[in-house]
């Protein structure tokens, strides 16, 4: 099917004030955009794929956003509004006092034949867990899948829907999800407690959930799961690896526990006796990696790869994508033997590929994130006091990042930039710690002193802790190091307690 893309852009503008709406309606690539925003005393913005334009140089007034406040919907409990039967969101941010200080109105798009390039999948009638990075296309895609399994496969098919996301605004629902049924979920709390509901009292064949992200949530989705009902929902995380990670929700394939083997079995298998293995079946069958829009990974046997992954290996997914002539083609990943070759003639001695020329101190240099959270490397830029800057296009670049997993999916990309003359660096994973790491063997620094190092790691867990509302534990560190960490945190208005015996007696924040 050829995609088919409806904005309801016509619902949206009007909403926004006059001075605002009129210049949007005359940018010729208005179709593009994404978002509008709204600060107090700053200019207004409209943002479109990577980039965005001030829409006038007279800041917002509080007469401005009362005027669009007045014309959506109600703010709930997680301060967001819509437009009904539209797919649009509008987010505000308060003051202390709670009053509307800034609007975020998001553009809503449905998108028929973006689950073309999975379809097979959805209708094997597998459970299904999605991952990628927000405003990836996440809940698009769940939106499409909705109105497949309803009208096209006939089935029984109820979305939960959390801040109206998926079936937008209003008590009707948007004809995106097709005859599938809608719940509201009236605060983001009792998001669990729907759930189990729409199971115990109509009999769905399909439910569909967006954004699982509390343990209650977890503990919902297997319930569902064995009762033989298909569940397909999206979580926080960007792939499989960080979603093992995850306390929280890292039953969602599995869970994790610690194994004590006995001498025999420990020299049978050739490992230590202490090991990991998975606790239970996951809940969902496959898990599929957002890349890009129209570019996944998807693994098919979630059991088989979470018991590799705690072995210590590394699996190979099936990588989809759709060409620009929409052909739709699969390929598996491969390792990346230039870049090998490349890290040995470097002297790079360390596992996995790597190529780490010494960059300049006394010039800008460009780094392409590549998979990389731009934000975290924006921040270590900023704290190193590095002369760098984000290149916007990776033939740009001077040096590239990249995490292993996209090195594994884009092996061909990454083998033309090293041909190219780019190097490549390559983390282990997406974490402030990781890039910090990338960065002083980059600029071939001294290695950060143990209390910087311990006090940096805290201050990202703490950002991760706010964003999130998920605790986050710290490496082992010393009394003294612990002591400065409960104070950072103390000073964020988190609580922290020390967790384990020594020498592994470690930090954990969260949020009270």
């Amino acid at each position: 099917m050829e995609q088919q893309i409806t904005d309801d852009l016509t619902m949206l503008l009007p909403v926004l004030p006059p001075r605002i709406r009129e210049p949007l309606e005359r940018h010729p690539a208005v179709h593009n955009l994404l978002e509008v925003i709204l600060d107090l005393g700053r200019e207004p913005e409209a943002r479109f794929p990577g980039t965005y334009e001030l829409v006038s140089d007279t800041p917002v007034s509080e007469d401005d956003i009362e005027y669009v406040v007045s014309r959506v919907g109600e703010f709930g409990d997680d301060n967001r509004a819509g437009i009904p039967r539209t797919l649009h969101r509008i987010s505000a941010i308060r003051n202390r006092q709670g009053r509307i200080v800034g609007l975020t109105c998001r553009v809503g798009r449905s998108v028929l034949g973006t689950v073309d390039i999975i379809r097979d999948v959805v209708e094997d009638g597998h459970s299904l867990l999605i991952l990628g990075r927000p405003g990836i296309g996440k809940t698009t895609k769940l939106r499409e899948m909705a109105r497949v399994l309803a009208d096209e496969l006939q089935k029984r098919v109820v979305v939960v829907d959390t801040s109206n996301e998926i079936a937008g605004d209003g008590d009707i629902p948007h004809p995106a999800i097709g005859r599938a049924r809608r719940m509201q979920v009236p605060r983001v709390a009792q998001q669990h407690a729907v759930m189990i509901e729409a199971v115990e009292n109509h009999m769905p064949e399909v439910i569909v959930i967006d954004e699982i992200g509390t343990t209650d949530e977890a503990m919902a989705s297997r319930t569902i799961a064995e009762r033989g009902v298909q569940l397909i929902g999206t979580a926080h995380g960007t792939t499989l690896d960080n979603l093992l990670q995850n306390p929280t929700l890292n039953d969602l394939i599995g869970g994790i526990q610690v194994v004590t083997l006995s001498d025999e079995e420990a020299r049978r298998r050739g490992t230590q006796k202490t090991v990991l293995e998975r606790k239970a079946p996951p809940t969902f069958d496959v898990v599929i990696e957002m890349v890009e829009q129209d570019k996944l990974a998807v693994y098919a046997n979630v059991a088989e790869v979470v018991d590799l992954l705690l072995r210590g290996g590394s699996p190979t997914p099936e990588v989809r994508f759709m060409t620009a002539e929409g052909v739709i083609e699969r390929l598996s990943t491969v390792t990346l033997p230039t870049l090998e070759a490349e890290a040995e003639t470097h002297g790079d001695t360390r596992d996995g590929p790597h190529v780490s020329p010494k960059l300049p101190h006394d010039k800008a240099v460009y780094i392409f994130p590549y998979g990389v959270a731009r934000n975290k490397l924006e921040r270590a830029i900023r704290e190193m006091g590095l002369n760098a800057v984000m290149a916007r296009h990776l033939e740009d670049a001077d040096v590239i990042i990249t995490v292993k997993q996209q090195e594994r999916r884009d092996a061909h990309r990454l083998e033309e930039a090293v041909r190219a003359g780019i190097p490549v660096h390559v983390i282990r994973s997406n974490t402030y710690q990781q890039i910090v790491g990338a960065l002083h063997d980059l600029y071939h620094m001294e290695e950060m002193d143990t209390e910087l190092a311990a006090l940096h790691e805290a201050r990202a867990a703490i950002s991760e802790v706010l964003a999130t509302s998920h605790p986050v534990e710290l490496t082992p560190r010393n009394a003294y190091l612990r002591r400065l960490q409960h104070q950072l945190a103390e000073q964020h208005q988190l609580f922290s307690e020390s967790v384990g015996s020594e020498p592994y007696r470690r930090v954990r924040i969260m949020k009270e």
